[in-house]
């Protein structure tokens, strides 16, 4: 039997993702896929709206999107390819975090992940909405918002450490936020932390927030960290990169597909890495919204 013939890939790099590894890996990508035997076409990115017209272009044009970046310009991508019948989203890591390559099994490194793309399966995922904005991730809110807009000015020098160098500047002048959550009609209203609707496990490089959230089920996790001192959070921080912080008892998990939050105070909405929405928010859950090339099982 023959080999299908791929469609030809239209590669887009952020060359800044990652403190500039993206760019660092690109001539060794192209290589490899075209080794692969793939037709490669390469398309720097100069903003998110500039990412979205070359996606657009490319999946009208029949070619496989492919992303080297970080995890931001993933969910940009996937807002674009979701309204484009027959489109296929491939992933490369080239950020900081690559969150989404760690939790469906990409290889952690560019060349390697190249395989995926040349020889893995398109399979559907759910994607999230922020008031109608698409993320791939976690979107969460209240001590996250201020820990996400430190880690987005932090040194590239410090690559992973960068989230959780967020969260401890973030702490000290930290004061708790009252919450009201509304999932599915239920209403949900406590003081602390943050509120994180997933879905997908990880973010933060490596911080598994909502452990035992799934892709393709249809449903948000919904993670409600409540009050707590700040040396009990000093304390539980480091069990969020294994997922343990979910058995605290200031820490709750729920399933859903919609959820509205609003606060006492503003907050900026994060997901992927950037800033996505303002309080108050709809959050949902989009099943099977696009199919992305994932690893052979």
């Amino acid at each position: 039997m023959m080999e299908a013939v791929r469609p030809p890939v239209c590669l887009l790099v952020n060359p800044s993702a990652g403190g500039g590894r993206a760019a660092r890996e690109l001539p060794g990508v192209e290589a490899e896929l075209r080794n692969r035997g793939l037709e490669v076409r390469t398309e720097p990115t100069q903003s998110l709206e500039h990412a979205r017209g070359l996606a657009r272009t490319a999946a009208g044009a029949g070619e496989t999107v492919v992303t080297l970046s970080g995890d931001g310009l993933i969910g940009c991508v996937a807002g674009v390819l979701r309204e484009i019948p027959g489109s296929v989203l491939g992933v490369l890591p080239g950020g900081r975090g690559n969150d989404f390559a760690r939790v469906v099994g990409i290889p952690p490194e560019p060349v390697a992940a190249c395989g995926v793309i040349a020889e893995g399966f398109a399979r559907p995922i759910d994607l999230g909405e922020v008031d109608g904005r698409t993320f791939i991730g976690i979107a969460s809110l209240g001590f996250d918002s201020a820990a996400n807009e430190i880690a987005n000015r932090a040194p590239a020098r410090l690559g992973n450490f960068v989230y959780t160098y967020g969260a401890l500047r973030a702490l000290a002048t930290w004061k708790p936020a009252r919450f009201d959550v509304t999932l599915d009609g239920d209403e949900h209203h406590f003081t602390g932390w943050s509120v994180a609707a997933a879905n997908s496990k990880a973010y933060g490089g490596g911080m598994f927030m909502a452990p035992d959230a799934e892709l393709d089920d249809g449903l948000l996790d919904v993670v409600l960290s409540a009050q707590s001192s700040k040396l009990t959070f000093l304390r539980n921080l480091p069990k969020v990169f294994k997922g343990d912080h979910v058995h605290e008892p200031q820490v709750t998990v729920l399933r859903g597909g919609e959820l509205r939050i609003d606060s006492d105070r503003p907050f900026t909405v994060y997901a992927d890495g950037d800033p996505i929405g303002e309080l108050p928010v709809t959050v949902r859950a989009v099943p099977a919204a696009l199919r992305v090339l994932l690893p052979v099982a």
